[in-house]
């Protein structure tokens, strides 16, 4: 057994746990590997394990190693066989990369602009592709992290012109929880993101909100118990990342 086989059998054996604290069945959960640092071949291992939706944080990085994973993909020979791999870009994506993030990904979940928002569906309909796509929403006060305040005024132009963006599909929101933080601040994050999702899918009955994105290694525990329906996982599969040249 490889150790990234040991890796996921312990992750699965986690995620069924905090299910079952949680009173939740393990199908309500969607497992993103998270493969930003690492080779195409432990991609093409992970796909040969059964992993279906992997997470990418750099255009150009996937770029390089997206052939690794071309037969598996929706669009490739093997496609029909079996269920299609996915790749999202789950990284802050500067509006000038949109068309070729366009290209190579099959969801943007960082959305976190209007006017990329506006971009993206301009490349998409260039392509006749519709894009599945997660508002990413700033609920940590750290300047390092991205995505649209909730409150804002840019987030309620974005959430108004959506259903008009029509080569996008909106499906839900993505939050990044606070570093090194007490755990009932992280469960705090979670809920507010949850209490948001209800709240914006009430006012805004034109989008689909199914999507809750949030959890990683450390605190997707927490991020179960707190309604998470996507957890993106890296360092508890595939062991600490390298460092990627900017």
């Amino acid at each position: 057994m490889t150790a990234l086989e040991k890796n996921l059998a312990r992750l699965e054996e986690a995620i069924a746990d905090s299910c079952r604290a949680a009173n939740r069945a393990r199908s309500e959960i969607e497992l993103m590997a998270v493969s930003k640092t690492k080779p195409a071949e432990v991609l093409e291992e992970a796909a040969r394990l059964g992993l279906r939706l992997f997470g990418e944080n750099r255009v150009q990085e996937f770029a390089a190693k997206a052939n690794a994973l071309a037969s598996r993909r929706a669009d490739g020979i093997n496609a029909a066989e079996d269920s299609p791999v996915l790749v999202h870009l789950i990284g802050h994506l500067q509006s000038n990369k949109a068309a070729r993030a366009v290209e190579l990904f099959d969801g943007i979940d960082s959305v976190d602009s209007l006017r990329l928002a506006e971009r993206l569906n301009e490349a998409a309909e260039k392509v006749g592709k519709r894009l599945p796509v997660l508002i990413e929403v700033k609920l940590s006060a750290e300047e390092t992290k991205a995505g649209v305040e909730p409150e804002s005024d840019e987030a309620a132009r974005l959430l108004e012109r959506l259903p008009d963006l029509v080569s996008l599909e909106m499906r839900g929101l993505m939050t990044i929880a606070p570093w090194g933080v007490a755990e009932d601040v992280t469960r705090s994050c979670f809920r507010s993101l949850r209490a948001g999702r209800d709240r914006w899918a009430r006012e805004h009955a034109r989008l689909n909100f199914d999507v809750l994105s949030m959890g990683m290694s450390g605190d997707f525990k927490l991020a179960i118990a707190e309604g998470a329906t996507r957890i993106r996982v890296g360092t508890a599969l595939f062991g600490k990342r390298s460092a990627v040249p900017e």
